[in-house]
């Protein structure tokens, strides 16, 4: 399934916008581009695949994008293979939309349980930053609906107030939900006499779960410093981005964390991210998946893979997908999450109807 001849390909962007700017410790988002891709065979099955980028952090960049699907109209061809390493947005809608021709099944990218409505994924709740009592506000309506995950972006505020802020939620959400924590490589600083690992002993000491990228990526020889010493297991996301081939063996060997956090999106499709799991389980790294702010297509690729494509020995940790929500002009979707999990609604047909559309 990794490349198709003699094909009709069409695609076009789509900037989504958010109904909320999205605030990181990186930065601040309005917006982000997305490009839909189709591929039809001589029988008239359809493909379809998303190329999902977040600016300032995929390497994809948006001239490049065009221009190899502009390549790959002309040529009428896809193959996985051809496609750059510095394009990994672009590998997994190719892989993506290959996938779904050759099932030739409406938007089946991985057959099973998920796809027929009948497998629910766990997740976490995701909440974003903003003043602490609008956090809390989240917080409160996430464990309300029934999730017993939640994850908070760290970073931006002064670590006194963030600190001040968390120690309300678990107080707020009691010793038995699990809290997970991302700092997107802000802890690289020490900050008013609070150093990296005294952040990481404070949140230990919250009882949370883990936090993601605590540092630069760059930063390796603290990365796994802190691995080795840190109270509070530690998850690389960034670290992994532009990472092949036997890199990958080399930083989890150098680095040893104690969880992944897998993009699709970012990391180049489905291939190279199940290749990361099996690295990391040999090693006794866990993982989960998360979305890299796709639309409603690209989280129904990734969902799929979860469920039902992905090979693993481990049980499934609560996830981070989701169901496009965070736009006010996402394609029309069929998933629903319900009591903290992700689901299907397969009895709904034409959900996808308005991606026609689009070409």
């Amino acid at each position: 399934m990794d490349s198709i001849d003699n094909c009709t390909f069409d695609y076009c962007r789509r900037d989504l916008r958010f109904h909320v700017p999205a605030q990181t410790s990186r930065d601040t988002l309005h917006s982000k581009p997305s490009w839909f891709i189709r591929v039809r065979n001589h029988a008239g099955f359809e493909g379809w695949g998303e190329c999902s980028i977040i600016p300032g952090l995929s390497l994809d960049q948006p001239h490049e994008v065009e221009a190899f699907f502009e390549r790959c109209a002309a040529s009428k061809k896809l193959d996985v293979s051809e496609v750059p390493e510095h394009l990994p947005a672009v590998r997994f809608a190719i892989e993506s939309a290959i996938r779904c021709l050759h099932l030739a099944q409406d938007l089946t990218y991985f057959p099973g349980s998920f796809r027929q409505g009948t497998a629910r994924i766990p997740m976490n709740g995701l909440i974003w930053m903003e003043e602490p009592e609008g956090m809390l506000r989240q917080a409160k309506r996430l464990l309300d609906a029934g999730f017993e995950t939640l994850k908070m972006k760290v970073g931006t505020l002064p670590f006194d107030q963030e600190y001040g802020w968390l120690r309300e939620l678990r107080e707020e959400s009691g010793s038995t939900k699990t809290l997970r924590c991302d700092a997107n490589g802000a802890f690289s600083v020490e900050e008013n006499g609070w150093s990296v690992m005294q952040k990481l002993e404070a949140l230990a000491d919250l009882e949370f779960h883990s936090i993601e990228q605590p540092l630069h990526p760059t930063d390796r020889p603290q990365l796994a410093r802190l691995c080795a010493e840190s109270p509070l297991p530690i998850g690389l996301d960034e670290s992994l981005i532009g990472v092949h081939g036997k890199g990958k063996v080399r930083l989890l060997e150098d680095i040893k964390p104690q969880f992944l956090i897998l993009k699709p999106s970012l990391l180049g499709g489905f291939a190279p991210s199940q290749e990361w799991i099996r690295l990391a389980e040999e090693r006794g790294v866990g993982w989960w998946a998360t979305s890299a702010l796709e639309s409603n297509l690209g989280l129904y690729a990734i969902a799929q893979w979860v469920s039902d494509g992905v090979q693993s020995n481990d049980p499934l940790l609560p996830q981070g997908l989701g169901t496009g929500g965070l736009f006010e002009n996402n394609i029309q979707g069929s998933m629903e999450i319900g009591h903290g999990e992700l689901a299907n609604k397969a009895h709904i047909n034409g959900a996808w109807d308005a991606l026609q559309a689009l070409m």
